[in-house]
């Protein structure tokens, strides 16, 4: 983007700012010419690409509040009308919902918009949005095309002028449609009309466009309990306590940017319900105040596309915040389908939700709940993407689709492939993520719903952080099974048979994390002494588990060639430490001699094993040793001779069995061997499961965890 352009000369005295409101009036002119109802104009900031609000009009400036500072890169019409230099054209609320999700969510009700570009030649100067009622048709038309062009043009033209004179435009106050004088009794235009408006059975108010109160009778300062002098020139959800409530305010915001008819009903403690009606125009709105016909009215939806649900069924802009913290904390996919059922699909009112994704040109169920019948989700499952579905085209296009009934569904859909579920109404949202989509979200109702516009763009945004976060954990899922079917390949499948003993190994990965562990156990079945080993490489990642394979194929290979247990880790240490990958391991290699009814253990850095006697007796075993492997170059690892008698049974472990969160490892180390002693004589492969099920690390894993069990069958 080139500068501004300069002139060539600059004058001997600084001329001040621009002394007329151009940009208000500007873009007055221009909101005249095309029946607009608000707009805004941005300037480029001089150092920085951010585009600045100089002047709005037409609506509070608080409606646009995200908005006043804009990066030139940011997903919204005014930034994208100035990177692309042409006019951003948004028809309605669903295409807004579409395209700018991120303008829907905080502003989800129906209206129009147009973005333009200020710019001459090669220059921006800045740009400009207006905005039409939803009345307004879903096409902009040649003619104010045409008009806002031109209008930008001039405007532009002004504004290289101003900066080649350098007079800086400043930003103006914003241009607000004069607030009713005197409320309604001054747009009654007489104190007969006043007197007429106080004796009124109903309470009637007026509010301007910022919502503050310019009129209200006695009927209406009764029913807000306020007097109506302490509600003048306040905004009503602030003085009224129990308005203080952002649905409230929101529908206010939906009548003065829809320009439709708007109602809602809210409780005045203790128990009284009061009905609101809000009738805007481009000067502010009056509202209607009367008590509700029935509590039951606190349900029923406004008759227009802008209206209200429930307020227990409206999903607010908090709401939608706590769905998206929620999200994030989702690892895996069926994460995703859980907080989706808890937390989306109770706040929207449906009763049943299916996740669906593609993959070979067929639909498939990730995940599902509320469906009484399973053959209703069977239906859904292998779909071709081609045929003629609700799910397949919502997937295809991206665009969302609503069916408030059965009979509007199979008027679209004549030759129905989806199921015969027993619902009544359906939201099909695509789930799009990095810009493709990855699925789609079928929310299911059980009786026939409408979807206003507000609601609709609520579920749009929603389907968008729900595609998010299921691309988070595909990927997840995808890399999780990757690694730890590396890690169960690089572990052996089977035992072998050792003579004089019976053998039973166990392992468990994390339950925390995404990673794997470098944990490893192995059985050497060498003549006429075996060997056993049990180790745990440090980290949690693919390089952990590769170095696990390396050391133990090493161990295995030193084994073979007949070296004595000090020797293996000792040939094992300088592996390692040649391999300089600067990541340490425990280990623990035991000789396995069954003719003398005993082992030598040698012992880097790892937990002591526990011995089981055949009395029952257990105790911790007080081995000699040396330092973690990949330490110390030169590091010796002596050796401890241990008596096996016939039923003795030895417990080798990693440490992710003794150690959890707010554990003590001693207590831990101590309920084990209380735990071992307290198993009896049980088949070994029992007794390794209740070690693994009643440790301290069962219940919540942050590390994998490994256990090899031998008993001495005296045999050998």
């Amino acid at each position: 983007m080139s500068e501004r352009p300069r002139s060539g000369q600059p004058p001997t005295t600084a001329p001040g700012p621009v002394g007329r409101p151009l940009l208000s009036l500007a873009l007055a002119a221009m909101l005249d010419e095309v029946h607009a109802h608000s707009g805004a104009v941005y300037l480029l900031a001089p150092d920085q690409p951010v585009l600045e609000m100089a002047v709005m009009a037409g609506m509070p400036r608080a409606f646009a509040a995200p908005w006043e500072r804009v990066g030139l890169s940011a997903p919204i019409p005014v930034a994208q009308a100035v990177r692309e230099r042409r006019l951003i054209w948004v028809g309605g609320e669903e295409e807004m919902a579409r395209r700018y999700p991120r303008i829907a969510v905080v502003l989800p009700y129906p209206f129009a918009l147009a973005a333009l570009p200020l710019a001459t030649g090669a220059t921006v100067y800045g740009a400009v949005f207006v905005t039409w009622p939803d009345a307004h048709p879903p096409v902009l038309s040649d003619w104010e095309r045409e008009h806002l062009t031109a209008a930008c043009g001039r405007l532009a033209v002004r504004l290289e002028r101003a900066a080649a004179e350098r007079r800086p435009v400043l930003p103006e106050p914003d241009l607000l449609a004069a607030p009713p004088a005197g409320g309604v009794a001054g747009t009654l235009g007489s104190a007969e009309a006043a007197r007429m408006a106080a004796r009124l059975p109903y309470g009637l108010a007026s509010l301007d466009l910022h919502g503050r109160v310019s009129f209200a009778n006695a009927a209406a300062a009764a029913l807000l309990g306020l007097p109506a002098a302490e509600l003048l020139g306040t905004r009503l959800w602030a003085s009224v306590p129990w308005l203080n409530d952002p649905m409230y305010e929101d529908r206010y915001r939906a009548a003065l940017l829809s320009q439709h008819v708007t109602s809602f009903v809210a409780l005045r403690p203790p128990g009284e319900w009061l009905s609101f009606r809000m009738y805007p125009s481009t000067t502010g709105l009056s509202l209607r105040i009367s008590r509700a016909r029935a509590v039951a009215e606190l349900g029923r939806a406004a008759p227009h596309p802008g209206g209200t649900s429930s307020p227990a069924g409206l999903v607010t802009i908090s709401r939608v915040l706590g769905l998206a913290g929620a999200l994030t904390e989702a690892v895996g996919v069926q994460d995703v389908v859980r907080l989706v059922a808890d937390e989306i699909v109770p706040a929207v009112g449906s009763r049943a939700l299916m996740i669906l994704g593609s993959q070979s040109g067929r639909l498939h169920v990730l995940g599902h709940r509320g469906y009484p019948d399973p053959r209703a989700v069977e239906e859904f499952h292998g779909t071709p993407l081609g045929a003629p579905t609700p799910s397949t085209r919502v997937l295809s296009t991206g665009a969302p689709a609503f069916f408030e009934s059965r009979q509007q569904l199979e008027r679209l859909y004549p030759v129905r492939q989806a199921v015969r579920d027993g619902f009544a109404a359906w939201a099909y949202l695509p789930l799009i993520a990095s810009g493709r989509p990855v699925g789609t979200c079928v929310l299911s109702y059980a009786r026939p719903h409408p979807f206003p516009a507000d609601e609709r763009a609520v579920l749009t945004s929603l389907g968008g952080l729900i595609a998010q976060a299921l691309e988070r954990a595909r990927l997840y899922d995808t890399k999780h099974r990757l690694a730890h079917g590396l890690q169960q390949a690089l572990l052996p499948r089977s035992l072998p048979r050792l003579p004089g003993f019976e053998t039973a190994a166990r392992y468990l990965p994390a339950t925390q994390g995404m990673d794997i562990g470098g944990d490893f156990y192995d059985l050497v079945p060498t003549r006429p002494l075996a060997a056993a080993v049990i180790g745990d490489v440090q980290g949690h990642n693919v390089t952990a588990a590769g170095l696990m394979g390396q050391l133990r194929t090493a161990v295995r290979a030193y084994t073979t060639v007949g070296q004595e247990p000090q020797e293996v880790m000792a040939s094992t240490n300088r592996l390692l430490m040649e391999l300089g990958v600067e990541l340490f391991a425990s280990c623990l290699y035991l000789r396995l001699d069954p003719a003398e009814g005993c082992a030598v253990m040698s012992r880097a850095g790892h937990p002591p094993p526990l011995l089981r006697r055949p009395d029952g007796r257990v105790r911790v075993l007080d081995l000699a040793g040396g330092p973690l492997l990949g330490i110390d170059p030169a590091a010796t690892y002596p050796t401890t001779r241990v008596g096996l008698a016939p039923g003795s049974v030895l417990v080798l472990y990693t440490d992710g069995l003794v150690e959890s969160p707010g554990t003590d490892i001693e207590e831990a180390l101590a309920g084990l061997g209380q735990q071992l002693g307290e198993a009896g004589d049980v088949p070994l492969g029992r007794l390794a499961d209740l070690l693994v099920e009643h440790s301290a690390a069962a219940r919540e894993r942050i590390d994998d965890v490994a256990v090899l069990l031998l008993r001495a069958r005296g045999d050998g």
